[in-house]
């Protein structure tokens, strides 16, 4: 492996699946939410320009920091070298996954004698 590592994160947000690399990837100081930073793109010295490199850059452009909600996040690798950084679209674009709750607060559940009520 790099002395370096690089993660290679891919999420779901609207619709479109993420993929991106950055150096540092933690549970972060947030409650449900991935910290990802340091988030690393391909050199702009080449010919060639990628359309799809060039849209994910422009979105992160000024991101030091960002918080992925932890049910977004697909898949996080470490890898031995970056990729390209895409958005692509999710398949199956007439189903969307309903959102859900992580974790319901103590004494929330109502009087179904859950875990969290007292």
């Amino acid at each position: 492996m790099a002395a370096k590592p690089i993660y290679k994160i891919i999420f779901v947000n609207q619709g479109k699946v993420y993929e991106i690399y950055a150096r540092q990837v933690s549970h972060g100081g947030l409650f449900g939410f991935v910290e990802v930073e340091k988030l690393v793109f391909g050199a702009r010295s080449s010919v060639v320009v990628d359309p799809s490199e060039e849209r994910i850059q422009t979105e992160f452009s000024g991101v030091t920091r960002t918080y992925l909600p932890l049910h977004s996040v697909l898949r996080i690798d470490e890898v031995e070298k970056q990729g390209v950084s895409k958005i692509t679209n999710a398949e199956g674009d007439n189903v969307t996954q309903f959102p859900v709750p992580m974790y319901t607060p103590p004494g929330k559940g109502g009087d179904r004698g859950g875990a969290g009520d007292s």
